[in-house]
């Protein structure tokens, strides 16, 4: 698990690079043997004989380290700290037999394991280490730092709550009927993955005018459906658009269909009252799910903190760097991880 040099090979980052911070790639094991790929960001002038501070940032869902938390993690690199952006365990090039699965308890642990690979090298001070989720990512990174106290400030920015998202739909239109249907659904998948193996297909189920599941093999296709909703249309624009990655999930792909059996029954979030640690809650003034990062601000006690970015969306704050707050972030990372 120790610092090594290799440096980025056939580099596919999809956001601006900054040739002055050096980046290694990574490897390291999760407590349930999986092995994950991540990005190093090291600041410039860069020394091993120091020690720093460090932030290890995944996300969002279905994302891989290329596209959004690595934007992030060079962006803060360039604020002095030690970065690690890292594709969730089964998903981009981190290890799993099962491809595209997710899973509540294994990325929360994905960061814990972030944080032994960050704090067993020996410029990084222990004591300094903090984390941040994007999208559902989030409600992943809270989950962890309620019980992982290794991580000292915890950050989201433009958060998911993915089990009440896949529960309960999206602003809670989800009813009681549907949800007696979607298990139905997932019954059918679990045979169909036993007789024949994978299944991809959607991770958050909708229902068409008669109320029937709808059914899809792939997240996107080459081109934006027709009469495509505003928050469709945002997705697309930057998964399939400007920032298309192939071993995205959002980009390329589909989630194992069988996904919300996990989410259903092991919920995120239960204990985030509990985070003794500072938290910065970050989401978009016109975001689609602000009200999760609200409703998630509302549960954590003091320390903490609300930025609202005036007039953006939700993913404005995946790469619009006039928009995203890095200097909130860095501001509070500095203050909190002394």
């Amino acid at each position: 698990m120790k610092f090594n040099n290799t440096s980025l090979a056939n580099d596919s980052r999809v956001f601006n690079i900054n040739p002055k911070i050096q980046v290694q790639n990574v490897r390291f094991g999760n407590r349930y043997g999986f092995t994950i790929a991540g990005h190093l960001y090291l600041p410039e002038d860069f020394t091993t004989e120091k020690q720093y501070a460090a932030i290890a940032i995944s996300g969002p869902f279905g994302a891989v380290k290329e596209q959004v938390s690595g934007l992030y993690a060079q962006t803060l690199a360039e604020k002095g700290f030690v970065t690690l952006a890292f594709d969730q365990s089964m998903t981009g090039e981190s290890s799993g037999n099962v491809r595209n699965m997710a899973s509540s308890d294994i990325f929360v642990e994905d960061y814990s394991a972030a944080v032994d690979y960050l704090g067993v090298q020996p410029f990084i001070n222990r004591e300094r280490i903090g984390a941040i989720g994007i999208c559902g990512l989030g409600s992943h990174v809270l989950t962890a730092a309620a019980v992982d106290v290794r991580i000292k400030a915890v950050a989201t920015s433009v958060m998911y709550d993915m089990s009440d998202s896949m529960w309960k739909g999206l602003n809670n239109s989800k009813t009681e009927e549907q949800r007696k249907l979607e298990k139905d659904y997932l019954a059918k998948i679990r045979w169909q993955e036993a007789e024949n193996g994978y299944v991809p297909g959607p991770h958050e189920l909708d229902f068409d005018q008669n109320n029937k599941p709808i059914y899809w093999k792939k997240m996107f296709g080459d081109t934006l459906p027709v009469n495509a909703d505003p928050v469709t249309t945002e997705f697309f624009n930057y998964y399939v658009k400007r920032a298309f990655h192939p071993r995205s999930i959002n980009s390329n792909g589909a989630w194992d269909a069988t996904t919300p059996m996990g989410y259903y029954n092991f919920p995120l979030q239960q204990k985030i009252e509990t985070i003794d640690a500072p938290k910065l809650i970050v989401t978009g003034e016109k975001a689609h799910s602000r009200y999760m990062a609200e409703e998630a601000y509302n549960r954590l006690k003091d320390p903490k903190e609300l930025v609202i970015v005036p007039n953006a969306t939700h993913v404005d704050l995946y790469d619009q760097v006039n928009k995203i707050p890095f200097d909130a972030f860095d501001n509070f990372f500095r203050t909190n991880l002394k």
